[in-house]
């Protein structure tokens, strides 16, 4: 059987979030309530009548309209969309579930498909629901049935055919006492708890609690003095019956007792109050800075806590719903019991493209969020420092957020921030930053105020990882710290160049910016024009351009950004004695393997042009990085191919004669090989069809007064 309870969630209301009662099948293929269909549309109707106002969404008590709901219905009204005054409510209905606006053309309601299928397995799942809290029949062979009453003297529930059965007429047990069904069964005899099979019939004046006859005979009661219960209940009740009545002639005096208790509970509430504030100034200046940081680092725990929690949560849902007789397949099996084939197919429609994306999702799996918090790091090591910098903490003043879109890293180091509220509400900011190094036990952090909301280092040690933080002032009050953000140098130092306009710069192919910081490839009509003779098999000219400065010796890095919409790059790197075999190597070369005559394979033809090229370089193109084919690189051909970053780096070592092409923006090597260096070295750029590369911009002061004005 299917286990019911675990499709809980398809059987939701997206609507009321109950389950669903005569669901009905929208265009979109969601399902909703019968009622909550009308009531919606009623809704909707009351807000076109007022315009969209807030006040007319108030009428049901199940429905309200969201707020992007409202902002649909005003979307509706702007587009000009006309609804006839005749007709009693709106065709478009704004599902709940795709939050969509769906049409349900001329008969509206009645146009729609009732979902007998769905219908069905609420109704399982109801009477399932109602078997988990019913009260079973104790004496029924299984299964059991629902018990309609039970017998306090016997102790048990059973059912109808039960209690005929168990309970005979003209017998003592027909005489016994019966209510609804209960688990609670209340003795009617109170039993002795030291003999449990003697009934308590006596009561103990010094003990004062019942007892029974062998207590008194040879138990822990045999010389005290007992009464019968009679006399003890008759007494008991006489005693408990004059202080009621002397308490209620005492009423006022009650009241005037409550009304100078309530005055104490005030005075003494003001007064702990006035401890709690004595006390908590003399150790304020001890705690502070120590109370914020704590706080504020298990904030920040927390809510990155429950955002992964949320995320792997969710994900676990997702895949539990996969299992059998559980969720979305629980779900199914149920539908696949359908044996109406029009009920089956209007049904199965939208269930099967759910199954089709979970099946997709469980071939590419990957948890959700991380599980490690390394990111979070507490710096306990400097006493000092941590006194010293004690201040109070306002919830006035926000918290700010390092810009990790806007801050970069490249010859120095460009750190930006923002409020969440975007608003200044700080009048210094301090920023401070750490290498981060896995050998020192202690931090040490350096600090550095600014007045803006950035800031342009320029003491940053190549190749190491830094962490920021900044928190914001004012006057005395301060925030707590920003969320610590980890950046990397570049592996070496940057290197300055230009595009050259002069050696073999092709201005037919290729256009320079009047900076010469970017150059686009130009596949127009002269290229148009070149290409009228070539057939089939035919390689177009590859266009070449240098850097206008070269280097000799030392270890260098430099950094671009290529268009997405670029078909064919190659970037490297050339020496200067094979400039001119580049630039004079540009007649256009029929490949061998497309010739009637070559009888050349392919992979001869790879041989030849991977040894033929006079530079390093590697291809770039389609939003792809393509590792070259080397006996070092993996064999197979997709595992070669990376998404292209957004900004790329190239990392040259002449001392070593080696070239690295980086991820610049996380600062990782993508692919690193040897390189003859030995003469000056020039950065190497090819381009065909529609391309274009832009070299990555130096970060100067500028870049600090343009981010504090923005």
């Amino acid at each position: 059987k299917v286990a019911i309870k675990g499709i809980e969630r398809e059987l939701i209301c997206p609507a009321c979030k109950e389950l669903f009662t005569h669901p009905l099948i929208l265009p979109c293929q969601h399902n909703v309530c019968h009622k909550c269909v009308k009531e919606i549309l009623f809704a909707f109707e009351d807000s076109f009548a007022d315009g969209g106002s807030e006040s007319s969404n108030q009428s049901s008590p199940r429905i309200r309209i969201t707020a992007s709901s409202m902002d649909r219905i005003d979307r509706i009204n702007r587009s000009g969309i006309k609804r006839n005054s005749l007709t009693p409510r709106s065709t478009l209905f704004p599902c709940p579930s795709c939050q969509r606006d769906i049409d349900l053309g001329e008969r509206g309601i009645n146009g729609l498909f009732r979902n007998f299928t769905l219908e069905t397995i609420v109704e399982r799942y109801r009477q399932a629901a109602r078997a988990a809290i019913a009260i079973m029949c104790d004496f029924c062979k299984p299964p059991p049935q629902e018990s309609t009453k039970s017998c306090m003297d016997c102790s048990a529930s059973y059912c109808n055919e039960c209690f005929k059965i168990h309970h005979p007429w003209g017998t003592v047990k027909a005489q016994h006492e019966y209510v609804g069904p209960t688990t609670n069964f209340r003795p009617k005899i109170l039993m002795c708890p030291e003999h449990e099979m003697e009934r308590v019939n006596m009561y103990c004046e010094i003990c004062r609690r019942p007892v029974c006859h062998l207590c008194k005979l040879g138990g822990g009661h045999a010389n005290h003095r007992v009464t019968t219960m009679s006399t003890a209940y008759k007494t008991l009740k006489e005693k408990l019956s004059k202080d009621i009545e002397y308490l209620i002639s005492k009423e006022s005096q009650v009241k005037a007792h409550i009304t100078q208790l309530d005055l104490l509970l005030k005075e003494t509430e003001c007064n702990s109050e006035r401890a709690k504030q004595e006390a908590s100034q003399s150790f304020e200046k001890l705690y502070c800075v120590l109370e914020e940081k704590k706080s504020a680092a298990l904030r920040a725990i927390e809510t990155s806590k429950n955002v992964r929690l949320e995320k792997l949560q969710t994900q676990v849902e997702e895949y539990q719903g996969l299992l059998e007789n559980n969720g979305l397949v629980g779900y199914a099996q149920e539908v696949l019991k359908e044996t109406d084939p029009s009920c089956f197919v209007q049904t199965a429609k939208q269930l099967h493209v759910r199954i089709q994306k979970a099946t997709e999702s469980l071939k590419s799996f990957r948890p959700a969020a991380e599980t490690t918090f390394e990111d979070f790091v507490v710096d306990t090591a400097k006493q000092e420092d941590i006194l010293g910098d004690l201040s109070f903490h306002s919830n006035g003043l926000e918290i700010p957020e390092i810009n990790e879109e806007q801050s970069r890293v490249y010859n120095k180091a460009l750190i930006s921030w923002q409020c969440p509220g975007k608003t200044d509400s700080a009048d210094i900011y301090v920023l401070e930053y750490h290498k981060l190094n896995k050998e020192e036990e202690s931090v040490t952090w350096q600090k550095t105020e600014v007045c803006g909301k950035s800031k342009v280092l320029s003491d940053l040690d190549d190749d190491s990882s830094y962490s920021f933080r900044v928190r914001g002032y004012k006057g005395s009050i301060c925030s707590p710290w920003s969320r610590e953000v980890i950046m990397r140098t570049p592996p070496a130092p940057v290197f300055s160049f230009l595009f050259d306009d002069k050696c073999g710069y092709n201005n037919e192919h290729l256009q320079l910016n009047p900076r010469r910081t970017s150059v686009e490839s130009r596949a127009g009509f002269p290229l148009l024009l070149g290409s009228e003779r070539l057939q089939v098999g035919c390689f177009t000219t590859l266009d070449y351009i240098i850097g206008d400065t070269g280097i000799a010796k030392g270890k260098h890095f430099w950094a671009f950004n290529v268009e997405a919409y670029s078909y064919l790059v190659k970037v490297g790197v050339v020496p200067s004695s094979k400039i001119q075999k580049l630039f004079h190597n540009t007649p256009d070369v029929i490949s061998p393997r497309y010739e009637q005559d070559s009888g050349h394979d392919s992979g001869s033809e790879d041989t030849f042009f991977d040894s033929s090229q006079p530079c390093t370089l590697v291809t770039l193109g389609m939003k792809k990085f393509f590792i070259p084919a080397t006996p070092a690189a993996p064999k197979d051909p997709a595992s070669r191919i990376l998404p292209l970053p957004s900004c790329l780096g190239i990392c040259l070592d002449c001392d070593r004669g080696r070239v690295g092409f980086y991820d610049a923006g996380r600062m990782k090597c993508l692919y690193e090989c040897e390189v003859d260096c030995s003469g000056l070295m020039y950065p190497a750029f090819a381009l065909m069809g529609g391309a274009a590369v832009h070299l990555e911009e130096a970060v100067t002061a500028k870049d600090r007064e343009y981010h504090n004005y923005i």
